[in-house]
């Protein structure tokens, strides 16, 4: 077969397009052993800890996904409820999977005939809240005649595709016939949508391209190269399949940034790479564009370039500040090995859990990838890189800290943008402020997910407000949405003195509010971070706004803040006769709580009747020390 030259040409065509190139038979499509080969390549320890996990839920009910559970996105804009059991019954079948491979004990293999039975009988696999049959069909339920091909059902079809590949031939002989039913509903629900429609919003055809694209069309490689015959039909999937990688892969900026921040990285590019290295596989190495093609190279080292220190990180938009530390780390260890980057291969195995390589909540083909990959399971942890400066030119993010290799002192980030980035919150300007690697100035985030999240409603939705960002709010104005509210003019600044970026945000606020608004933060040599502000034309009710994490106290002039996980404390000053006020932010969401405790604070300095403000950071060298 060759790459569809007919369709779109990007980086990856241009890499694999004439390159002669037959794809592997299903039955050693994809790059782990099957059960046969299974016992000699996961340890003894990791073995038991899934055979105790999958004993322990067959005595327990599986979860059922429900009608009412479904419908309420339509009526009061829940949807993790539903997604929440449909995660679980996942998860219970990956374990069970495991065991299977694990332990000759027949128990695990109904096990995971039973969790493949409900899948097979679930009636969607799409997740409520992408599906179009409302819209299609005036229905609150899934129509099951017009599937629609979401996360969701690419996450199902997926794992059917994975657990056919390592348990294919015992379940012919225990099960005979449910394989065929796989396949069924796999052509049914994912294989002839996906052939049929060519109007799914994640392809990418409008030019709009975003994390969903990889994230699906990875699904669909993996299902087609398993549950797909040898022949035509299955060389047409992966050939479009191709063609959307490289639409993907041509939207990747050259530094390897992804403008919705690190959390959304391993969803993204790390979806791209885990795709392409498959294809890589089942084309014995034909098609191989990942060491060739520089976005690809260098979004590799987006996760470490983005590292606060600990389970900390750069946050933008949707992303939390402290991800789950239970993430696909193999993959980008793999992926560093790929392309020789050291720095992300170091990084990636500091985070490795020697007793624990990986775990089902990622997915069933990312945990059998991590529990067969034999330089992973071996890695040794090493010290992360921490580079001291970092400066991403496509989403205007610059991070500067005192020393690499060390999270201690301060790091300052700065954030330019626009604002209408992938998962956008109003945040150009927007500052972060780690003490040891802890935020102290942060952004907040987002809450949990809703049908209001992504609707017309979104910005009423105080974290995605510029108000609760770490920016100034001008002439009384809130930063607006759009791609046209933006910063630009950036400027990096280098001396023996300090490290800095200077840019101008007033192009974030509506016409009229201010003629210019030049923002500066900057490293010193002595380790205190400034942010300066410089503005031009401003109107009343003019304010300097932080976003503080941990216990505040303020008086005239200065703040003195306790973060979070006992990081060094730090004092903020500004000119005192510049009056300041202090909101309290109470926070009761957990995808809020679970990050920042049970508050935020709001420190806004009031500049009215000024033309430049500068607020200085510094951490306290006495704990003791109070002002």
């Amino acid at each position: 077969m060759l790459w569809n030259t007919e369709g779109f040409a990007g980086p990856l065509a241009a890499v694999c397009s004439g390159i002669p190139a037959r794809l592997r038979p299903p039955a050693d499509a994809l790059p782990v052993p099957s059960a046969e080969g299974w016992t000699r390549r996961i340890q003894p320890s990791i073995a038991r800890h899934f055979v105790d996990l999958a004993r322990a839920d067959i005595d327990e009910p599986w979860p059922q996904p429900r009608a009412s559970a479904a419908a309420r996105v339509h009526r009061d804009g829940d949807r993790d409820g539903y997604e929440q059991q449909v995660f679980a019954r996942q998860r219970r079948l990956s374990r069970a999977v495991v065991a299977a491979l694990s332990d000759d004990d027949p128990r695990y293999l109904d096990e995971v005939a039973d969790g493949v039975w409900l899948l097979c009988e679930q009636s969607t696999w799409c997740w409520p809240a992408h599906d179009d049959t409302f819209a299609r069909h005036g229905s609150v339920l899934a129509t099951v005649t017009d599937p629609f091909l979401d996360l969701g059902a690419g996450e199902v079809v997926g794992q059917l595709a994975w657990i056919d590949h390592v348990l294919g031939r015992r379940l012919d002989d225990r099960y005979p016939g449910l394989r065929q039913r796989m396949r069924h509903e796999a052509r049914s629900r994912v294989i002839a949508p996906f052939l049929r429609r060519r109007d799914w919003h994640w392809l990418g055809l409008d030019g709009h391209v975003h994390n969903w694209n990889p994230w699906i069309h990875g699904n669909v490689l993996v299902a087609a190269l398993v549950l797909c015959d040898d022949g035509a039909e299955r060389d047409a999937v992966v050939a479009l399949v191709a063609q959307g990688l490289d639409r993907y892969v041509a939207a990747l900026p050259a530094d390897g940034a992804i403008d919705e921040g690190y959390a959304y990285w391993w969803n993204g590019a790390c979806r791209a790479l885990e795709a392409l290295d498959v294809l890589a596989y089942a084309t014995d190495g034909a098609w191989d564009p990942i060491p060739a093609v520089t976005s690809l190279r260098e979004t590799v080292a987006f996760p470490h370039r983005s590292h606060l220190g600990g389970p900390w990180y750069v946050n933008a938009a949707d992303g939390p500040a402290r991800p789950p530390a239970d993430q696909p780390w193999h993959a980008l260890h793999r992926a560093a090995r790929t392309v020789g980057d050291d720095d992300a291969r170091r990084h990636a195995a500091a985070q490795r859990r020697p007793d624990l390589p990986a775990t089902e909540d990622a997915g069933l083909g990312r945990l059998l990838r991590a529990l067969t990959d034999d330089a992973w399971v071996a890695a040794a942890p090493s010290p992360g890189p921490l580079p001291a400066e970092v400066w991403l030119p496509s989403t205007q993010v610059w991070l500067a800290r005192g020393r690499a290799g060390s999270a201690a002192g301060l790091t300052v980030v700065l954030k330019g943008g626009h604002n209408d980035e992938n998962h956008n919150h109003n945040d150009v300007g927007s500052l972060i402020v780690a003490s040891d690697g802890v935020p102290v100035i942060v952004d907040a985030g987002r809450p949990t997910y809703t049908a209001q999240t992504f609707g017309p409603d979104r910005y009423d939705i105080w974290t995605m407000q510029s108000d609760w960002h770490s920016v100034p709010r001008v002439s009384g104005m809130a930063q607006d949405h759009g791609a046209a509210f933006a910063a630009s003019d950036p400027v990096i600044v280098r001396s023996d003195e300090m490290r800095a970026l200077d840019l101008e945000i007033g192009g974030a606020y509506p016409a009229g509010s201010v003629r210019s608004w030049r923002r500066r933060a900057a490293l010193h040599r002595s380790g205190h971070v400034t942010i300066d502000d410089r503005w031009e034309a401003a109107g009343p009710d003019t304010e300097v706004r932080l976003l503080l994490a941990g216990s505040v106290t303020t008086g005239d002039g200065w703040a003195r803040v306790r973060p979070l996980d006992g990081a060094t404390p730090v004092r903020i000053t500004w000119p005192a006769a510049a009056p300041h006020t202090l909101v309290v932010r109470e926070l009761d969401d957990p995808m809020l709580t679970d990050v920042w405790g049970e508050r935020l604070s709001r420190l806004a300095v009031d500049v009215d009747g000024r033309a430049e403000l500068r607020v200085t950071v510094e951490q306290e060298r006495n704990e003791d020390e109070r002002p």
